[in-house]
């Protein structure tokens, strides 16, 4: 009989645990970084993530986070993430394509007109192919965030043609494709990491850089630029990332949870974003700076010039991947 009472009380503390999460019997510490400051819209995405992911395993799950560079440039947070020293980052999707050069499809410049298009190609089966490449490089991804169109600055003149661009020393993200954009329209290219700009833009090391409006304003560019162009020349997105070493360690009922708050995250960072983008206009104005748009033609004369890179790198791609990013773009533009 006592026997029999306590297989049935090992029994009946098998199925409570079996049926508890399992983030209910471990708590893990998820080290987050990024390169954005605290006052930027991937940082309200890391903050919103944190708080769902709690939420979801009563309190076990607790993001911890870096901003700002803390952990170190994005190209040295993708190597501990693949180490498994971080957990988890949001670069933008432009720093894979070292391991994964089919992410370079990301950065075509003109490839999306709007943020409609860039969410459909990027939820699409588009991105989740690029996704898909990921773990064999020691990475997870849980989806993409919104960084915003990217817009040129410089200390010299306004860019309201291809032409203003030419001898133009502009600091770009180290990556091909940026590099031969920018040489086709005759600028002067120059490779650097982000935690770097602001002392070659006060030094004139620069004459200028790209980034989307609410990165201008969070790091304070405005104090060392005079022009802000909407050229909208590349539509840039963060990727939430894991490392492999760390989700392999997770339970699956913990991968789910994960899974669901980068889900709901998505849409109010992406929101957020947006609505940022819009008041920094004019808020970089407020601060000093002369801003200006493109006509519609110009624009369309700098796409004519960049569409032999874009034909040069998609011929060292993946066919398969190209040729659904080719029938993706159309399908989105209808």
């Amino acid at each position: 009989m006592r026997k029999t009472a306590c297989l049935l009380a090992a029994a009946g503390l098998s199925l409570l645990m079996a049926s508890l999460p399992a983030a209910a019997q471990q708590e893990r510490v998820i080290r987050f970084g990024h390169l954005n400051n605290a006052d930027h819209p991937v940082s309200f995405g890391v903050k919103r993530f944190g708080e769902l992911l709690a939420a979801k395993s009563g309190g076990k799950l607790k993001v911890q986070e870096f901003p700002a560079s803390q952990l170190g440039n994005e190209l040295q947070q993708q190597s501990a993430l693949q180490g498994g020293v971080q957990q988890m980052s949001a670069p933008a999707t432009t720093s894979l394509a070292g391991i994964v050069k089919e992410f370079g499809l990301v950065d075509f410049p003109f490839a999306v007109a709007n943020f409609a298009q860039a969410d459909a190609l990027l939820d699409g089966p588009l991105g989740q192919a690029l996704i898909a490449k990921l773990p064999e490089k020691g990475l997870v991804a849980l989806g993409y965030w919104d960084l915003g169109f990217r817009n040129v600055t410089n200390s010299k003149r306004a860019i309201t043609r291809a032409d203003d661009f030419d001898g133009l020393k502009l600091r770009v993200i180290p990556n091909p494709v940026f590099l031969d954009t920018f040489k086709a329209f005759k600028a002067n290219p120059v490779p650097m990491p982000f935690a770097e700009l602001y002392g070659a833009l006060e030094s004139k090391a620069v004459d200028g850089q790209e980034n989307p409006y609410a990165v201008i304003l969070s790091n304070k560019m405005f104090e060392v630029q005079k022009h802000v162009s909407a050229t909208n020349h590349v539509y840039a997105a963060n990727i939430v990332l894991v490392s492999k070493k760390f989700w392999d360690q997770l339970s699956p009922a913990e991968q789910k949870m994960m899974h669901e708050a980068a889900d709901e995250t998505r849409g109010y960072q992406r929101q957020v974003s947006r609505a940022a983008a819009q008041k920094a206009v004019g808020d970089l104005q407020a601060k000093g700076m002369a801003y200006n748009e493109i006509a519609p033609a110009e624009l369309a004369r700098m796409q004519q010039i960049a569409k032999p890179v874009i034909d040069k790198f998609a011929a060292t791609y993946d066919p398969a991947i190209v040729k659904l990013y080719d029938s993706e773009l159309v399908r989105i533009r209808k």
